[in-house]
């Protein structure tokens, strides 16, 4: 049996795991500071980007504090120093991979599965009033953009009439978790709004069902309210709706 180990807890053990600490909170609490409307969108950015620059500082402090206390040193506060190089590793690695999502995507907001003729919102404009980005589709320089990013986005067909098809889609709508703004089966037109989890952004979708040859066609636009890219929310959430529709 080993003896115990004896020596002074390391200050910079303690001083990197809070620190660390810190810098997660910064970053985790930048999104529900700003949806709670405890402050700013810009103040919050600048929370988060505060955060996982103290987070990469950190990082360093910490390993630096496991050499120190490492096994076989009189030091204490290997456990902890190790406690902090993760979540100073966390602090700045989830802003920091945002960043790099941001910089491979385009700087766009509006994905549809029809570029040509995107579904249209009418029960959702005005809860747009006073939005960043406005609801009509901004044409080709956005279509062009969004086919090099994303050439999978694409509509669906499915095999029932389009009453049918329409109940299929609105339950896969209820099933994603938006809030159902309209659904009026005479148009065959589902609008609805997602709150991210994160920072609370919404984001308004609408899909339209079209029959074509006793089959139905399914489109779907997706649209941010505010920031200028999506950093693929909008490709992502049309994605996991179609996946869903034909399950």
């Amino acid at each position: 049996m080993l003896p115990a180990r004896t020596g002074t807890l390391s200050p910079i053990a303690v001083i990197g795991f809070i620190a660390a600490l810190l810098a997660l909170l910064m970053v985790g609490g930048a999104g529900p500071a700003y949806r709670l409307t405890l402050v700013d969108l810009d103040i919050a950015f600048a929370v988060l980007k505060w955060g996982a620059w103290t987070g990469l500082g950190v990082l360093f402090i910490a390993l630096a504090g496991a050499w120190i206390t490492r096994p076989g040193t009189r030091r204490r506060g290997f456990a902890l120093t190790l406690a902090g190089v993760v979540l100073g590793a966390v602090a700045f690695g989830v802003p920091f991979a945002m960043l790099q999502n941001a910089k491979r995507l385009p700087p766009i907001h509006d994905i549809t599965t029809d570029t040509e003729n995107p579904p249209r919102f009418v029960a959702i404009v005005p809860l747009r009033i006073g939005s960043r980005n406005p609801v009509e589709y901004q044409g080709r320089n956005v279509s062009q953009q969004q086919r090099t990013a994303y050439p999978d986005i694409g509509p669906v067909t499915l095999a029932e009439p389009p009453d049918a098809a329409f109940k299929r889609a609105l339950n896969a709508a209820r099933d994603a978790g938006w809030q159902i703004v309209a659904a009026v089966p005479d148009e065959r037109r589902i609008e609805a709004t997602d709150t991210t989890m994160w920072f609370g952004f919404k984001d308004d979708v609408v899909v339209r069902v079209t029959p074509t040859d006793g089959k139905s066609r399914i489109d779907v636009r997706s649209v941010s309210r505010l920031g200028e890219g999506d950093l693929g929310k909008n490709a992502a959430r049309i994605r996991a709706y179609l996946q869903r529709l034909q399950q």
